[in-house]
C-alpha cells in the first residue's frame, strides 16, 4: 500500500469543516490532517480533482446492487458486484442483507459472507440478517411462509455465524424471539434490531433492555405512534440505546416525518441513515425477483404486484442530498447520519466513520453537487468518475 497525501479540497473529518488541509494516508490508514505546505513528512501529494473530502458512507441495509440480489445464489462474487455496485455512489462500507428466507438459503449466505471476510473484501462490514424471526401482521415484502419462531437451533446457527464475520446484525420480532434469546444473542455478539413487528412500547423497551440495540427502517412495517400506545416507533424515539436507522427516498417515509423524528429522538444513540437498496442500485433493470415474485421498479419506487413496498430504489449519495435539499438538515448533519452514526450503531466507530489519525483510510471525494469524483477504501480507488 501506498503512502501519499490528498491535496486541493475542503475536508470534514466528521465534526469539523477544514480548509488548506491534506489527508495523509499511510498503509491503508490515515495518517493526519496537516496545513497543506507544513506536512510532517514529505509526500507525494495527489489533487483531489474534488470540492470536498468527506468520511465514506456505511450503508448497514443492503439487499442487492448492479443486478444482484443477496440471497442462497449470491455467492462471494455476488457480494463483489453489491459492493462494487454501491461504491459508485459513496459506500465505502456496507452490511449485505438477508431478506427472510429458508434455512439452506440463510446457511449459504452466511458462508458466501465468511468467505468474503476472509479474502478481505473492499466494503464488505458483516451480514445484516432480515427475518426470519418477525412478524406476520407486519410483515412487508417478506415471504409468510417463510416467517417463523427462533428455535434453539437457529439462536446456536446466529451465535456460530457471528464468530466469522466482522460484524452480524439480526432483525427480529419480539413476537417470535423470546427475551432470553434476546440476551443469549447480545452475549454472542450478535447486534439485535427490532423490527417487522406489532409489539407495544413497552414490550420493545424490555427488549431494549435485554439488549437489542438498533431498531429496523423506523416508522415502516412497526407499530406506529399513537397518543395511548406509542408502539415501537415510541419505543425507538424515547430509548437513548436504541440506534435507529430511517431510509430517506421520499417513498418511505414523508420528510415532515424525518424531521418530527430527527428531533424527538433520544440521545446517545442516533437516527442514521440505511438505502434498503434492492439489486436495481447500478443498473437500469425494471423488475426481478423475490422468493419467486416479481418485483416492479417504476419512478423511484419497488413494489410487489399489490403495490406493497418492497425495499427501495435509492443509493447513499441521493440520501445525503436528499436529508440536505429536502429533509432541510445541515450538510454535516446528513454526512454524520450516513457514516459516523452507522459506525457507532454497530460498534465500528474506532475505525470508521470519521477522518483521523489510526483511522481506516475511508473516503469519499464529491463535487459541489454533491456528485462523486472518486470512493477510496483503505486508501485505495475503488472507483473514479473521471
Amino acid at each position: 500500500m501506498s503512502s501519499f497525501a490528498l491535496a486541493g479540497a475542503r475536508i470534514f473529518d466528521g465534526q469539523t469543516w477544514l480548509d488548506d488541509h491534506v489527508l495523509t494516508v499511510e498503509n491503508g490508514k490515515i495518517f493526519g490532517l496537516e496545513v497543506r505546505g507544513k506536512m510532517a513528512r514529505d509526500l507525494p501529494v495527489r489533487e483531489a480533482g474534488g470540492a470536498m473530502i468527506v468520511p465514506g458512507f456505511i450503508d448497514l441495509q443492503v439487499n442487492g446492487g448492479g443486478g444482484v440480489m443477496f440471497d442462497g445464489d449470491c455467492g462471494v462474487e455476488g457480494l463483489e458486484k453489491i459492493c462494487r455496485a454501491h461504491a459508485m455512489f459513496g459506500t465505502t462500507g456496507l452490511l449485505p442483507t438477508l431478506i427472510t428466507d429458508t434455512r439452506e438459503s440463510t446457511e449459504t449466505s452466511v458462508a458466501a459472507g465468511h468467505e468474503a471476510a476472509r479474502a478481505g473484501m473492499p466494503g464488505f462490514l458483516g451480514l445484516h440478517l432480515e427475518g426470519p424471526h418477525l412478524s406476520i401482521e407486519r410483515k412487508g415484502a417478506h415471504d409468510p411462509a417463510l416467517i417463523r419462531p427462533m428455535e434453539d437451533a437457529d439462536l446456536a446457527a446466529l451465535i456460530e455465524a457471528r464468530d466469522g464475520l466482522p460484524a452480524l446484525m439480526v432483525t427480529l420480532a419480539p413476537e417470535n424471539v423470546t427475551v432470553d434469546q434476546v440476551r443469549a444473542l447480545v452475549d454472542g455478539g450478535v447486534k439485535v434490531s427490532l423490527g417487522h413487528t406489532n409489539t407495544t412500547c413497552r414490550t420493545a423497551l424490555a427488549y431494549a433492555q435485554a439488549g437489542a440495540s438498533l431498531v429496523t427502517h423506523l416508522f415502516n412495517a412497526m407499530s406506529p405512534l399513537g397518543h395511548r400506545e406509542p408502539g415501537a416507533v415510541g419505543a425507538a424515539l424515547d430509548s437513548g440505546q436504541l440506534w435507529v436507522g430511517i431510509i430517506a427516498d421520499g417513498v418511505h417515509v414523508d420528510p415532515v416525518a424525518i424531521g418530527v423524528a430527527l428531533r424527538a429522538k433520544n440521545g446517545p444513540a442516533r437516527i442514521f441513515a440505511v438505502t434498503d437498496a434492492m439489486s436495481t442500485i447500478g443498473t437500469d433493470i425494471k423488475s426481478f425477483e423475490l422468493n419467486g415474485r416479481t418485483i416492479r421498479r417504476e419512478n423511484g419506487r419497488l413494489t410487489l404486484e399489490d403495490g406493497t413496498l418492497a425495499g427501495a430504489d435509492i443509493d447513499m449519495i441521493s440520501t445525503v442530498a436528499y436529508l440536505y435539499r429536502t429533509v432541510g438538515l445541515s450538510l454535516d448533519e446528513a454526512f454524520r447520519m450516513v457514516s459516523l452514526y452507522p459506525a457507532q450503531a454497530i460498534g465500528l466507530d474506532h475505525a470508521k466513520g470519521r477522518l483521523e489519525a489510526r483511522m481506516d483510510a475511508d473516503f469519499v471525494v464529491l463535487d459541489d453537487d454533491l456528485g462523486v469524483v472518486s470512493t477510496w477504501i483503505g486508501g485505495e480507488a475503488v472507483y473514479s468518475s473521471v
